[in-house]
């Protein structure tokens, strides 16, 4: 099956950014104003979540009603589903801590399971951990673009070719999303999530609220802080973005060189076991038979189950294993059965490689399209191909591997303006940031700038480790400590700290 010619030519012209950043200026926390009211004194009707991670914590589900548009409160209403684990002893109850697992686009309704795992137990009984599928996620009104695909994001591949088939590819992934859900989309944005975490503050009837978030969530949770500071409590933020450098272009590129070195790392692993993984002694053999393999890929994409994997995809398969050192082997395995199906060899794919390739190129069980939605509602990007083409290939030099994905266009060259400008954030909001050095999703330079705009903030860095996520993912008794410490008592470090590993 050789790789289809692209007859379309890639547009060189698109409007110049139409929405510029802009200081979004945060009311009184009260001042929700009397058109709000019925949002936040709804009164909520606990239920079972019908969830087998969520059921046996003994959480709760509930359903909160919210303003599709919050400039239009008596238009249309979404909902917003959440659970509750209650505070293991009411006598030391302190709160409610909302949270957010990442994404954007990321279901969140029993993310506070694994969460809570990092809790010490005198942490666990002062909290009502408080999980949420943000609006258009989940059981959270979904969005629905009904794309062929998992998600929006590609490698462009090795070439000319392989870009003009992803601009396509993009191209028609944004007009999907306009002709399904047209108008609404653009009230599918962080702020306006921001937004609903406090009316369900309100519905709680908490005065302020505690906020866990990882990833993504890091910047929602810098932008709840930024939109509602006098209802902001203890704020941790684990694996942070650039609040400066959100969106599908800067955030994507900070991506490409610390996923280049975690792609060092695993090559060091590959290399060390070659008898088992015959992909090379060194760093650069296995790194070289790495290229290859997506240049093969990209001239004949192989065969792998029912699944032809091309350039677009390898890199991206590689980019999924690589946030986790804990990984290491079974992406080591799994490179192995592409590169023996590339060769010709009966490969049984292994289950979870089934379901990866499943959602990436067949949208089951179904596609993240509210990622997009979110990322592009937004932040305005870029319209003009050639300025992503000329990005991949000054990229491709030191970035063999992810220059190509990192600096691809997205459905965001084709979406429609946001309707409101970016937050910027800019606060003395105290918070606890926690980030690893080696991050390959959120790399470190983004949490010390979260530091910088965070201004009473602290930070406590990992180091020398290539994790995503580290509070209640990643065993740290360091971090761990400072985290509980905290929760449990509100009080931050005196001043920044570095952890390492254990």
């Amino acid at each position: 099956m050789k790789r289809h010619k692209a007859t379309m030519a890639v547009r060189t012209t698109f409007a110049a950014l139409l929405a510029g950043t802009g200081l979004a200026c945060a009311a009184p926390a009260d001042a929700h104003g009397p058109t709000l009211d019925r949002f936040y004194s709804q009164q909520l009707q606990w239920k079972s979540c019908d969830d087998p991670r969520l059921d046996p914590a003994g959480a709760q589900c509930a359903d909160i009603s919210v303003p599709l548009n919050y400039s239009e409160p008596q238009g249309e209403t979404i909902t917003v589903a959440i659970s509750r684990m209650a505070a293991t002893d009411p006598a030391q109850r302190h709160g409610v801590m909302l949270s957010n697992s990442g994404g954007p686009g990321g279901p969140g309704l029993d993310f506070m399971v694994e969460v809570s795992a990092g809790m010490t137990p005198d942490v666990r009984a002062r909290y009502d951990l408080i999980g949420m599928d943000p609006r258009g996620v989940g059981r959270s009104s979904p969005l629905d673009c009904h794309w062929p695909r998992g998600f929006g994001l590609q490698s462009a591949g090795i070439d000319a070719v392989g870009f003009a088939e992803s601009v396509a590819t993009q191209s028609d992934l944004a007009a999907r999303c306009t002709a399904t859900e047209g108008e609404r989309l653009r009230y599918f944005t962080t702020r306006n999530t921001a937004r609903d975490m406090d009316v369900i503050r309100g519905a709680l009837g908490a005065e302020k609220a505690s906020y866990f978030g990882t990833s993504y969530g890091t910047y929602l949770g810098a932008v709840f802080t930024q939109m509602f500071p006098e209802r902001s409590d203890r704020i941790v933020l684990d694996s942070s973005v650039d609040p400066d450098r959100y969106g599908a272009v800067g955030m994507m590129q900070d991506m490409g060189p610390t996923n280049e070195a975690a792609l060092d790392l695993w090559a060091d692993f590959m290399a060390a076991d070659d008898g088992k993984y015959h992909f090379g002694a060194t760093r650069e053999q296995v790194r070289g038979k790495i290229v290859d393999l997506i240049r093969r890929a990209a001239a004949d994409p192989i065969r792998l189950g029912e699944f032809a994997i091309d350039d677009h995809t390898l890199p991206m398969m590689l980019f999924v294993g690589l946030d986790d050192p804990r990984n290491y082997e079974k992406l080591a395995g799994q490179i192995r059965q592409v590169a023996d199906a590339a060769e010709g060899k009966p490969v049984e794919i292994a289950p979870e490689l089934d379901a990866m390739f499943s959602f990436m190129l067949e949208a089951k069980p179904r596609d993240n399209s509210a990622q997009m939605a979110i990322m592009c509602g937004d932040v305005a990007t870029p319209r003009d191909p050639t300025l992503y083409w000329r990005n991949i290939e000054a990229g491709r030099a030191t970035q063999p591997v992810f220059g190509a994905f990192v600096n691809n266009i997205t459905p965001c060259a084709f979406w429609a303006p946001p309707a409101e400008p970016p937050t910027q954030v800019r606060n003395a909001v105290p918070a606890l940031i926690v980030q690893s050095t080696g991050d390959t999703r959120t790399a470190h330079q983004g949490a010390v700038a979260m530091r910088r705009d965070l201004s009473a903030s602290r930070m406590v860095t990992l180091q020398d480790i290539p994790i995503h996520w580290i509070f209640g993912n990643y065993p740290n008794t360091c971090t761990y400590d400072v985290v509980n410490t905290y929760l449990r008592d509100g009080t931050l470090p005196a001043a920044d700290l570095t952890c390492r590993a254990d």
